[in-house]
């Protein structure tokens, strides 16, 4: 199905995902490599028994790594990632009738977007976020505690609420 709201489905959002979209998984995985500790040479999912599924990290060398082993920072990174990579076709959303497919722009609000990353992951989500925007389909507001670090990438604009 499509990913909903609190992620519970992340495992079955990937399995369909990989087999959909490969270049959206190559994506996913180069992303996934960047924001997470040790190697990762894949990202699907795989049967856990009883009908369901669960996410894995491959690490390249017959070692798996379960996403419920995941930290948060790093689960919380790989969720927002396979978010901007997804887009409107693989979420849970309310879609605008009366707008063309074409023409639909997915907007993600996401408060405390910098909670539980380090420097590093931030980084990289926040270039992530800056080339799948770029591309029209997705777009993406969020919240920050500090908001020095999204000067980091060009293509983010900061709007000050406080003032």
């Amino acid at each position: 199905g499509r990913l909903t709201r609190g992620c519970g489905n992340l495992a079955a959002v990937l399995w369909r995902t990989r087999a959909e979209c490969g270049r959206r998984h190559a994506l996913l995985v180069e992303a996934v490599r960047a924001g997470c500790a040790g190697p990762v040479s894949d990202v699907y999912a795989e049967p856990a028994g009883e009908g369901r599924v669960r996410a894995v990290l491959d690490r390249g060398n017959g070692t798996r790594t379960g996403f419920e082993r995941l930290g948060d920072g790093e689960l919380r990174y790989a969720a927002l990632a396979l978010v901007l990579l997804t887009g409107p076709g693989v979420l849970e959303v309310d879609s605008a009738g009366e707008v063309p497919e074409a023409l639909q722009t997915l907007t993600v609000l996401v408060d405390g977007l910098d909670v539980g990353l380090d420097p590093r992951q931030r980084a990289a989500l926040l270039g992530l976020a800056g080339r799948m925007c770029e591309r029209g389909h997705i777009r993406l507001a969020g919240a920050v505690s500090d908001r020095a670090w999204t000067g980091e990438e060009p293509a983010a604009r900061v709007v000050d609420l406080v003032r």
